[in-house]
């Protein structure tokens, strides 16, 4: 089979991963080393890291052929899809080749279960190594790792790749053991516990390094001078691990799936959970729904991520349990919250601490720091924070300024959220031609 043909295959079969972001990646340029790549720069945007750089990914499987039978994969063994496998090789050869021509920034690298599992991490991590070693490739690498492969190739994986991930795919066992029987939530959960120690271990010893500096030996005669230096502690994914969770699939509320993610960033440190809506696939199984969940509940979903990674709320806090444990979908579930609690509010800007200042409607982390800082200065007005550039509409209701407060917004909760949640708007027929 032609490679023009495998990419075309392998690149399709690839787009359910939604777990490849790049955000966490160390800044690396190979003009200081003199070989090939970088983290850096722009080409293709596909991803985009926390200081706002965009980095395009090749993201291609090794192969779509595998062993396991997984209700809900496109790649099963039972499915009626082409398939095509790539040599380690012929990986290395289109990452360098997409890199020389400016497409591509670094890789995404899975791969479906051939033979077995270590022989497909090997076949994996050779390719990261060829990477590496061979060409002195500096970009960005993440690959898929498989959860039942040996802890010494989890190992090797990380000395290479940038960031590590393995796919939990759905919240529960139950779930899992339903639509995915080949796989194991515990062996999931001990591959990315193993990955966790190994990755805080090598964080350790690189500010053990730097702490106690060692002196470099003394280089031959022929080589240039070195200065001294400290000793380079190893690396080990230095942009941590990530998972993702299909949504949609199996009947898990959104607080089961919100409840197995607070999980696992409190018990992995894992770097980020991705949500990914399940999409109808060709030749489905009949466990599978016949229609893909609303696109809206992935994005609450991802709202209510950010929720409880940087806003200080909880599950239950998130869920309201008069829904069955589902986010509302009419509006974000920031603004639900507020809206099921009037007694806390209104929020006096001027004197409010942080952590309430957190939960006003409109306000972000970096407004709210903002805030913080300018009323240092003065008591803060409505024109203040309309330089903010907040949405006022949302905000006015829920705060209290010193030339504003909401009097009796907050008496009618259902009347409020009527008046703040979007309108429904009926889809155009005809998608170019609307305004």
């Amino acid at each position: 089979m032609e490679t023009i043909r495998k990419l075309a295959i392998l690149a399709d079969a690839a787009k359910y991963d939604a777990s490849c972001a790049s955000s966490g990646a160390g800044k690396r340029d190979s003009r200081a080393s003199g070989g090939i790549g970088s983290t850096e720069g722009a080409g293709i945007c596909h991803s985009y890291t926390p200081d706002g750089r965009c980095v395009s990914l090749l993201k291609i499987l090794l192969t779509n052929f595998c062993i396991y039978d997984c209700a809900y994969c496109v790649n099963r063994v039972s499915s009626n899809v082409p398939r095509a496998r790539f040599s380690v090789a012929e990986v290395v050869a289109l990452t360098m080749d997409f890199y020389k021509r400016n497409y591509i920034e670094g890789l995404f690298l899975s791969s479906g279960i051939i033979r077995n599992a270590d022989y497909t991490m090997e076949q994996m991590v050779e390719v990261a190594r060829q990477l590496r070693e061979d060409h002195r490739f500096s970009g960005y690498i993440h690959l898929k790792t498989i959860p039942e492969a040996s802890p010494e190739l989890l190992a090797a994986a990380g000395r290479h790749a940038d960031r590590l991930s393995i796919n939990i795919e759905l919240p529960t066992e139950e779930g899992l053991s339903s639509f995915a029987p080949e796989k194991s939530l515990p062996s999931i959960r001990g591959a990315m516990g193993e990955l966790r120690w190994r990755i805080e271990e090598a964080k350790e010893a690189k500010v053990a390094s730097e702490a106690s500096p060692t002196t470099v030996a003394a280089p031959a005669p022929a080589a240039p001078a070195k200065r001294a230096g400290r000793a380079r502690a190893p690396r080990f994914a230095p942009a941590g691990q990530s998972t993702q969770m299909i949504v949609g699939a199996d009947g898990a509320s959104d607080q089961q799936i919100l409840g197995a993610a607070d999980n696992l960033y409190g018990n992995y440190r894992m770097r980020r959970v991705y949500y990914s809506a399940f999409s109808p696939i060709p030749d489905a199984s009949r466990l599978l729904p016949v229609q893909a969940p609303p696109l809206a509940r992935e994005h609450r979903l991802y709202q209510a991520d950010w929720l409880l990674r940087f806003y200080g709320y909880g599950v239950d806090e998130i869920t309201d349990t008069t829904q069955n444990g589902m986010l509302d979908l009419d509006i974000d579930p920031k603004l639900a919250w507020a809206i099921r609690h009037p007694e806390r509010f209104p929020v006096d800007l001027n004197v409010a601490s942080k952590e309430m200042l957190l939960r006003v409607p409109g306000l972000g982390v970096r407004n709210v720091k903002r805030v913080l800082m300018a009323r240092r200065h003065g008591r803060l007005r409505v024109a203040d924070v309309a330089r903010l550039r907040a949405p006022m509409s949302k905000l006015l209701p829920f705060v209290q300024l010193a030339d504003h407060h909401p009097r009796r917004a907050l008496d009618d909760p259902t009347a409020l959220r009527a008046r703040l949640a979007p309108p429904p708007r009926q889809a155009s027929l005809f998608p170019d031609a609307a305004a």
